[in-house]
C-alpha cells in the first residue's frame, strides 16, 4: 500500500452524523411529548409528577430505540462506501 494513499475509512460524514444526532434528538423530544401527553390526558386530577415520569421514560425510549436504528444505519453506510474504495483498487 502506498503511504500516499488514504487509509480506508467506515466513519460517515460529518453532515450525516450530525443528522443522526438530530434524528435521535427530535425522536426523544416526539416519545417525552407524547408520553407526557398521554398521561396528562388520561388523569383525573393533578398527575403533574407521573406526566413527567412517563414524558422522561418515553423520551429516553424513542431516544435509544432510534440510536440503535441510527447507528445500524451509520455503520452500513460506512461499510458499503469503503467497500466500493476497496474494489476500485
Amino acid at each position: 500500500m502506498d503511504r500516499s494513499e488514504p487509509a480506508d475509512s467506515a466513519l460517515p460524514s460529518l453532515g450525516a452524523r450530525i443528522a443522526a444526532f438530530l434524528a435521535v434528538m427530535v425522536a426523544g423530544l416526539c416519545g417525552g411529548l407524547i408520553g407526557y401527553g398521554v398521561v396528562d390526558l388520561s388523569c383525573n386530577g393533578t398527575c403533574a409528577v407521573a406526566a413527567a415520569g412517563v414524558g422522561v421514560a418515553a423520551a429516553l425510549g424513542a431516544a435509544f430505540g432510534v440510536a440503535v436504528v441510527v447507528i445500524l444505519t451509520l455503520r452500513a453506510m460506512g461499510e458499503w462506501r469503503a467497500g466500493g474504495r476497496r474494489r476500485d483498487r
